[in-house]
């Protein structure tokens, strides 16, 4: 997810990019599988959307695949047109941001974003996935579920335990009223069959796909699926297959640990802006007694030790808000100002209705895409395990996933992930990514022997391509262009070598002003979890 969700945030893409559409032809059974009929198109509600020429529709695909001329549901589509003469066309790109929960619609801007107009030879679809967004339904179960000053996460006592359990349990319930038979749909298998759906629809034979986050295990998928149907795929931040997914989560709260302490070791490196501790230690230090004083007394009676530990998961995520998230502690430890932490948290948690409805997909794909462990003994023994040497998020990230303990749609069996026989692809990672640790690229450049990985080397940023680091946007940009790949190296390794997306090198004044567009990736931090 990552680069263009900024930029769109940035640009006003991010919200409201409602459709408008005409009739659509009636769908119908065909030789290979589900036909559904062509997408009518029309403009677009979004106005950067609608000033960049995109045309927005909706498409009717089955609710039940198994079940092709029962209940039916509508995805929210859009496309910008490719730049090129006829001959120079080069099919459409189908983007995906992750999550999984994610809205997709607007990232049909992401060809803009490619080095070397590398982007202007494909028609860019982008869309929201089943229940995501501006598809209908779209689903929310309730709003308000993160609201401020909650339970201490950490589930200190056996009343805080059960405070917990009994909230998620309710998250649950409220979404199986909410979902209905939309909840047994929502698996992961389910939108690589919308995303067939939408290649027929637009009369190609073959897609190109950019995923991030997420979207690379939706692009693992699809090639395992349907891998005459591939053309390119460009796969950033990859989701471990093995670890679909109480594994996944509990490989995050170890690789998130780890992030924070190179944040607080860059904190504690510009001592002289921020004056929160001249090494990474003392930052830490000073971060746990904030967040044990918050949880005693709220800063403003709403923003407590949990929101303070949200706030600083973006600094875990991404190099773009750290500036911010450093200049909103300071601001709180130097002057009791906690405005610029309320926004920040506000920002990754909105409130209202339909606020949750990337948090409500996220579960509805992780809690059926495979079976979590149902009993709580085993959450509670390995996440006191893991807490006890890595106490960032481990109960944090427990908790945000509870509700799978009794979600009320049944689980399903991941697909074994093969890429034999799948094209050329590229994977990308940087070292220290915490969503999608670095080992899960490398295990699916083994399942996929004709990829290549590029690694940024040492960066700790999740799904960052095209967000200007030249080594591998150029490499995104070639492929795109002409299919080429740097070359495959032997062994358990990446193929090649790249810089990080750098660190940002603050200064008194600049952190006073923290750039806008460089937090704005604090809307995104809760609906990646996975991926």
């Amino acid at each position: 997810m990552k680069r263009l969700l900024a930029a769109a945030a940035v640009l006003g893409l991010a919200a409201g990019a409602l459709v408008a559409t005409g009739a659509q032809a009636d769908p119908v059974r065909g030789e290979d599988g589900y036909a559904p009929g062509p997408i009518t198109w029309g403009t677009c509600d979004n106005p950067a959307l609608r000033s960049r020429g995109a045309q927005c529709g909706l498409l009717t695909v089955p609710l039940d695949y198994a079940n092709p001329s029962g209940d039916t549901i509508k995805l929210a589509v859009s496309r910008i047109r490719h730049k090129v003469p006829a001959d120079k066309y080069q099919g459409v790109v189908l983007v995906n941001p992750g999550g999984p929960g994610g809205s997709g619609l607007v990232l049909s801007v992401l060809g803009e974003f490619v080095p070397d107009h590398a982007g202007d030879a494909y028609d860019w679809i982008g869309f929201d996935p089943r229940g995501v967004g501006d598809s209908q339904p779209s689903l929310s179960c309730d709003g308000n579920y993160f609201s401020y000053n909650r339970p201490d996460y950490v589930p200190t006592t056996r009343k805080l335990e059960k405070t917990w359990l009994a909230r998620a349990a309710r998250y649950a319930k409220a979404c199986g009223a909410a979902g209905g038979k939309l909840l047994n749909h929502l698996r992961t298998t389910d939108t690589v069959q919308d995303m067939d759906s939408i290649r027929k629809a637009l009369g190609a034979e073959k897609i190109n796909f950019y995923g991030f986050s997420y979207g690379t295990y939706l692009g693992q998928v699809y090639a395992t699926l349907h891998p005459t149907r591939v053309r390119r795929m460009v796969l950033d931040g990859n989701v471990d297959p093995r670890r679909v997914w109480y594994a996944a989560n509990l490989d995050q709260d170890i690789a998130f640990d780890r992030n924070i302490g190179i944040y607080f070791k860059w904190v504690a490196k510009y001592d002289d802006v921020y004056h929160l501790g001249k090494t990474g230690r003392a930052v830490a230090k000073l971060f746990y007694a904030q967040r044990a004083k918050l949880l005693r007394h709220p800063a403003g009676g709403i923003i407590g030790g949990d929101e303070l530990t949200d706030v600083f998961l973006q600094a875990g995520y991404y190099v773009f808000g750290w500036e911010a998230v450093a200049q909103a502690f300071a601001a709180w430890v130097h002057d009791q100002d906690f405005s610029g932490l309320k926004t920040l948290y506000d920002q990754g948690q909105p409130q209202g209705p339909g606020a949750d409805n990337g948090y409500a997909i996220y579960l509805a794909v992780q809690c059926t895409d495979a079976q979590w462990p149902k009993k709580f003994s085993t959450w509670r023994r390995d996440n006191d395990r893991l807490h006890r040497t890595h106490p960032f998020l481990t109960w944090a990230n427990a908790w945000f996933n509870a509700p799978c303990l009794t979600w009320p749609a049944k689980a399903g069996t991941p697909v074994q992930v093969d890429g034999d026989q799948a094209p050329p692809i590229l994977l990308i990672s940087e070292t220290f990514d915490a969503a999608t640790p670095f080992a899960g690229s490398l295990e699916v450049r083994k399942r996929f022997p004709r990829s290549v990985l590029v690694e940024g080397v040492g960066g700790t940023t999740h799904s960052g391509s095209l967000f200007g680091a030249a080594c591998v946007d150029d490499t995104v940009a070639a492929y795109l262009a002409t299919g080429a790949l740097p070359k495959r190296v032997a062994g358990h390794r990446s193929d090649k070598r790249c810089p990080p997306l750098p660190q940002p090198v603050p200064s008194a004044a600049a952190s006073k002003q923290a750039s806008a567009a460089k937090a704005v990736r604090a809307d995104l931090q809760r609906s990646v979890r996975a991926g």
